[in-house]
């Protein structure tokens, strides 16, 4: 439900939480004084300071399109898959997480070898990825850093689920990059009012620059879900083999409603711009953070290690841009998680839960339970955007 509105700016800000940071706040009053935002700008409960705007921001514009606003993680998204698996032990599933780790990269690294027959092919000239191209080969099925994570849980009718997040990698970086670097050029020479401090340059969408920006991030997505999608097979593999499953088809769970039908994985991205038709007029919808969720359609939520993760149904309020959070969202930075927070308790949250896990450093903790909102609280704050159709509990992780 809406918390408050914040009237500081051009055009209203709508607010499903009480209790957001003073930066965040601040990157939302900016986005409303933008002279050709929409209607109104919503900051959904998992907000936090980001750059440029904040992630879990939602907003709509009629002519132009701002690489920040999206992100450098292009398409970064969630797959989710039920299976028909009902029986492990905690030594099973530390047998699968490690012959994931074995043949998913993660953080840094990279494959050995390229797998170009693994590539989306380029429908248009996209000069940016076409130079990434050999890259994004060597990196098509690996997860990434920061808050990357592939999840096995289990819903309330003990069925075995895996849940991954994971983006474009360093070609929506890329992307971003330099389209954002075009936006700030441009800004300048032709005088544009927004001020630089914003970090919230644009292009023009009747520009070639414009055009082009729009061009290379749907080729993101598209690599992004093919990403996302090759994990999702690589670790079908994993547990047909441990739990002695012939057949790909005779893995997979029945959700009970209907879903995407990509291989029957739920998938979303929750960094990426679109046009909509919003409030009677056809927009550029501008989600940094945020997953669409119009009436009926399918959502995921994590929440962090450690915590309840959750499958959604939207409801479709127009009053978010039909939106929802994309997580639980930071309540601290990196930094103040490393200063702050007590490794052996976090340790000892997970433990507490029988989850199994990777954390053993003081660098782990800016992905600590402790770093981020309690998700039970987000979602409350949420309930007239999404009903949750499934809980998921957290059985062992794995981090980028």
């Amino acid at each position: 439900m809406i918390k408050s509105i914040n009237s500081a700016g051009r055009i209203p800000i709508k607010m499903w939480l009480d209790d957001i940071e003073d930066g965040a706040l601040q990157q939302a009053i900016n986005v409303a004084n933008l002279p050709f935002a929409f209607n109104r700008v919503a900051i959904l409960p998992d907000a936090h300071a980001g750059y440029g705007v904040g992630i879990g921001t939602v907003f709509a514009t009629h002519s132009v399109i701002i690489p920040n606003a999206v992100g450098v993680d292009i398409g970064c998204g969630m797959c989710a898959m039920k299976t028909k698996i009902k029986e492990w032990d905690v030594n099973k599933i530390k047998e699968i997480m490690g012959e994931i780790r074995k043949i998913i990269p993660l953080g840094f690294d990279k494959l050995e070898h390229p797998l170009f027959d693994e590539m989306p092919p380029f429908k248009v000239h996209c000069p940016v990825c076409t130079e990434e191209h050999n890259n994004a080969a060597k990196q098509i099925g690996s997860l990434g850093g920061g808050n990357h994570f592939i999840e096995l849980q289990k819903d309330e009718n003990g069925n075995l689920w895996v849940m991954l997040h994971s983006g474009s990698r360093h070609l929506g970086k890329t992307v971003c990059d330099t389209y954002n670097k075009i936006a700030r050029e441009m800004n300048a020479r032709y005088f544009s009012s927004v001020p630089s401090n914003y970090q919230l340059a644009f292009l023009p969408m009747e520009s070639n620059e414009g055009r082009a920006y729009m061009e290379e991030m749907n080729y993101c997505l598209v690599y992004a879900l093919a990403n996302r999608l090759r994990m999702m097979k690589l670790i079908i593999g994993v547990l047909q083999d441990k739990f002695n499953i012939s057949s790909g088809g005779a893995i997979l769970g029945d959700y009970g409603f209907e879903t995407p039908k990509d291989n029957d994985i739920i998938n979303i991205h929750h960094n990426y711009a679109a046009f909509e038709h919003h409030f009677g007029h056809d927009v550029l919808v501008h989600r940094k953070g945020a997953t669409r969720v119009r009436a009926g359609e399918i959502g995921i939520i994590p929440g962090s290690q450690g915590t309840s993760s959750y499958i959604v149904r939207g409801l479709g309020n127009p009053e978010s841009f039909m939106s929802c959070s994309h997580g639980a969202g930071r309540k601290m930075s990196r930094t103040k998680a490393k200063d702050t927070l007590n490794l052996q308790d976090e340790i000892d949250k997970m433990e507490a839960q029988g989850i199994v896990h990777g954390m053993r450093h003081k660098n782990d903790l800016p992905e600590a339970p402790g770093s981020y909102k309690d998700i039970d609280t987000v979602m409350a704050n949420q309930s007239d955007l999404v009903e949750i159709l499934v809980k998921l509990s957290s059985i062992g992780v794995i981090k980028g």
